[in-house]
């Protein structure tokens, strides 16, 4: 069932790209990351509410895992990212220019991170069917 997620994820990085490059449309890149930040806050949840984390993360013992916390860790700059991404796009919206160059430069880390959190995520995927 992972493995589901990590497609739906990746699908969503696709779309994220397309938004980065299409920014001009304004409707269109703000609504698709809008999309994509409410799918990415949901995610946890989902897993937390469809897995026995229990059984994984403590009979297993994978709560040491550095892959665990690498994957965790990554997770709270991708959300501190897109709090600062969306500061500087309000900011934007309200006709502030200024903020125009650090906008891009956070997505650019924004894209980063999230292909980071979604490799880091597969591996965790691939680790539990070995």
């Amino acid at each position: 069932m992972l493995v589901e997620t990590v497609i739906a994820a990746t699908l969503t990085y696709g779309l994220m790209l397309l938004a980065f490059y299409y920014y001009r449309v304004r409707v269109f890149h703000v609504s698709v990351m809008v999309l994509i930040v409410l799918f990415d806050i949901a995610m946890p949840f989902y897993l937390y509410m469809t897995h026995d984390w229990k059984a994984r993360l403590i009979d297993d013992g994978d709560i040491f895992s550095f892959l665990l916390w690498t994957h965790f860790g990554l997770l709270i700059a991708l959300f501190v990212l897109y709090f600062v991404q969306i500061a500087a796009g309000r900011r934007l919206l309200r006709g502030d220019q200024a903020v125009r160059d650090e906008h891009k430069n956070v997505a650019k880390g924004l894209l980063l991170v999230r292909a980071l959190v979604i490799m880091s995520g597969a591996l965790l995927v691939q680790a539990e069917t070995v």
